[in-house]
């Protein structure tokens, strides 16, 4: 949601529609670019968005901050967590992969990489 939200486009009047229009642009940005890619939200949506060339993930759990934790203990597992980036605004998630081996990149970017202006 750092993504979607880094940009007031009116996101907030359709979330889900704004989950869907991220991972579209995830899909073309990743396959362009040979990129592994994971999105987790905060919690599933139903129906689901899928995709066949992004991961699409929720965290297990809903409660506050478990889509971060669910980064955190993707990165955690990882056996090369030093090449994963994870893409926050969020500074204690950035500081927990940090943390984890990971580096990160703020949503800005991202979000100006898959849609630009």
């Amino acid at each position: 949601m750092n993504v979607i939200g880094c940009r007031p486009d009116g996101w907030w009047r359709d979330p889900r529609q704004a989950m869907a229009a991220l991972v579209q642009r995830l899909e073309h940005w990743a396959v362009a670019r040979g990129r592994d890619v994971t999105v987790v939200f905060e919690r599933p949506l139903s129906p689901p968005i899928e995709s066949a060339a992004i991961t699409v993930t929720h965290a297990p759990r809903a409660a506050p901050n478990s889509a971060d934790d669910e980064i955190v203990r993707l990165v955690t597992a990882a056996a090369d967590p030093e090449r994963i980036r994870v893409v926050t605004s969020d500074r204690v998630l950035a500081q927990r992969v940090r943390a984890a081996g990971a580096t990160v990149s703020p949503a800005r970017d991202l979000r100006d990489a898959i849609d630009p202006r």
